[in-house]
């Protein structure tokens, strides 16, 4: 579960941005304005980011405040899965992410992969919408939904991206350091769980 202090904070962040969104008092606008200084104060004194980056990144959005959706394209081959190596950190990870405004899942899910392998894929059936709060990901600012999408390769070869240096297949008793922000490890076993049994169930938090 998402520690209290990242949820609170995630909260009064999203009431501070969709407030200062509708406000037309000039004191209501202050009051909103100081909530989302508070948000990026408790994100300062539990992190390492800088409060120029936490602002920039947290609280530096505006509109209505909804969660972000990263979408993982999940493929098997000879009963492994693919990952690619993100250069960011150095680990690895399905490929995938952000959803892309005018894009379907499916067809995020395919440039993706496109991107990030170098393969060439169709997207078959959607696996599972997970909320990151509740699984054991490293803290960050943004409430995200993740979409798994199960892709089958229909042409292509391997190649490294623009964000990644390395693509391969592992077994699910062999995976290699993960990237635990983009995905984890219960998260890859439940994966291998729809290859073991393809008639398995959307699983939705």
């Amino acid at each position: 579960m998402e520690q209290k202090w990242l949820t609170w904070a995630k909260e009064i962040q999203a009431i501070a941005q969709t407030g200062l969104t509708y406000a037309k008092d000039v004191y209501d606008i202050e009051r909103y304005q100081a909530l989302r200084e508070l948000s990026v104060d408790i994100l300062e004194n539990y992190t390492f980011e800088s409060k120029e980056k936490i602002r920039l990144a947290f609280a530096g959005e505006e509109g209505y405040s909804t969660p972000k959706v990263d979408v993982r394209g999940v493929i098997f081959r000879e009963e492994k899965i693919l990952l690619v190596r993100e250069k960011l950190d150095g680990n690895w990870a399905l490929p995938g992410g952000w959803a892309d405004i005018g894009l379907s899942p499916r067809e995020v899910a395919v440039k993706e992969i496109a991107e990030e392998s170098g393969f060439q894929a169709e997207a078959v059936r959607l696996l599972a919408v997970l909320d990151k709060k509740f699984h054991h990901h490293p803290p960050e600012p943004y409430h995200v939904y993740k979409m798994f999408i199960l892709c089958r390769i229909t042409g292509g070869a391997a190649a490294e991206g623009v964000e990644t240096d390395g693509v391969a297949f592992f077994a699910g008793d062999e995976l290699p350091e993960l990237s635990e922000e983009r995905n984890t490890r219960e998260q890859l076993q439940t994966m291998f769980e729809y290859l073991r049994n393809p008639d398995k169930p959307v699983i939705l938090d």
